[in-house]
């Protein structure tokens, strides 16, 4: 009898197993499944920071056009019993939007932008000519005043590591540089990678733990999460 072969992806090639090697195969990938925790993040709806090009302040709003997308967006039923999302009033508005009710998690605050809040990226420019670009080449420095990416990667790492013994669906909705800050710790990607990520307005990402974390998709509102 040939012995069965683990491929790439970690499972079992059952077309070299007996049948009752791939029924235990199987039967142990379904366990598995079942003990997964999977993450959902979801970007906030656009404001009018996100749509200009500027650092949000926490009380900022949704615009009129982010609130009607976020209206327009819906989810799993697996996702709708556990979510959170970050303290400000953009990912509040998102979740009120989407029919959601989210626990307020100070983890999934965004980073905070110190005496840049409140700017447009052009008014920055402006006033510290060079100051946007030595940011975005070494992240790890942060914004004056602010918060760096690193810290932002740690409380957020934190979070996440807690919530993997739920071994459930999770559903977290934060801003594009917290997602970023997840990837980065998921798979150890290196913060200044992540900025060439693009988090648009009400994105998923969706990632998985079972004994490690794992990406499973990258999306636009529009598609699918997961049943």
């Amino acid at each position: 009898m040939a012995r069965p072969r683990r491929i790439l992806t970690g499972f079992f090639d059952i077309r070299r197993c007996s049948l009752t090697t791939a029924r235990a195969a199987a039967s142990t990938i379904s366990r598995n499944d079942r003990l997964a925790t999977t993450l959902l993040l979801i970007c906030i709806a656009a404001t009018a920071s996100s749509r200009e090009g500027g650092f949000p302040g926490n009380g900022e709003p949704l615009d009129a056009a982010g609130a009607r997308e976020a209206a327009g967006v819906s989810l799993p039923n697996r996702f709708r019993g556990d979510v959170h999302r970050g303290p400000s009033r953009a990912a509040a508005e998102t979740a009120t939007a989407m029919g959601l009710l989210a626990q307020e998690e100070i983890a999934l605050a965004d980073l905070s932008h110190g005496r840049w809040t409140g700017r447009s990226f052009a008014e920055i420019e402006a006033a510290e000519p060079g100051a946007m670009t030595r940011w975005l080449s070494d992240p790890s420095k942060g914004v004056p005043g602010g918060e760096t990416m690193e810290q932002a990667r740690l409380r957020v790492g934190a979070w996440m590591d807690r919530i993997t013994a739920r071994n459930d669906a999770v559903c977290a909705i934060t801003h594009p540089m917290i997602v970023r800050a997840a990837l980065a710790h998921a798979l150890d990607m290196s913060l200044r990678s992540t900025l060439s990520i693009d988090v648009a307005p009400l994105s998923r990402t969706v990632l998985s733990f079972n004994r490690t974390w794992r990406l499973q998709s990258l999306g636009l509102a529009g598609e699918s999460a997961g049943s």
